[in-house]
């Protein structure tokens, strides 16, 4: 059975674009259907942010075509696990979810690495070298999730 990993941020345009595009790189996605999406409906429609584009063409990834879109309630009922980048955003779904099934989906995304950190920082007023260290985070906590969607799931 296929499973499915929704990535979340705030505006769907710098850090959850980056997830979705790093697991979808370490997965078979003939088995793992990934998507991102924004708790907070800003850039409905925009391509990612052109540093996440640039951070990801660097690590040999190609983010450019994919489309900023809104979570919604629904998200509950179409993915097993959802990863927020912050607590804020980790908050902001819980809020819509109507069942403990539903709030037992979402995580932090650091949950699923060996960073001190907790959250996924913002670097969207920030320079190039935040995307930077917000992709080697990301990048991390998704070596992690792909191995452990390999071994629970199979490839």
């Amino acid at each position: 059975m296929k499973k499915s990993v929704l990535m979340v941020c705030l505006g769907n345009i710098c850090r959850s674009p980056l997830a979705e595009g790093i697991l979808k790189n370490k997965v078979d996605t003939s088995n793992v259907f990934v998507d991102s999406a924004g708790t907070a409906g800003y850039h409905i429609g925009n391509a990612p942010d052109p540093r996440s584009i640039a951070v990801a063409k660097k690590y040999g990834m190609d983010i450019s075509q994919q489309r900023c879109r809104k979570f919604t309630p629904s998200d509950f009922d179409s993915f097993d696990m959802i990863y927020a980048m912050d607590e804020s955003n980790y908050n902001n779904i819980v809020r819509l979810a109507t069942t403990a099934d539903d709030i037992s989906k979402v995580k932090l995304l650091l949950e699923e690495s060996d960073s001190a950190e907790t959250e996924v920082p913002d670097p969207y007023y920030g320079e190039h070298d935040g995307f930077e260290m917000v992709y080697h985070l990301i990048d991390s906590a998704c070596a992690k999730i792909a191995a452990k969607l390999e071994i629970n799931y199979g490839r």
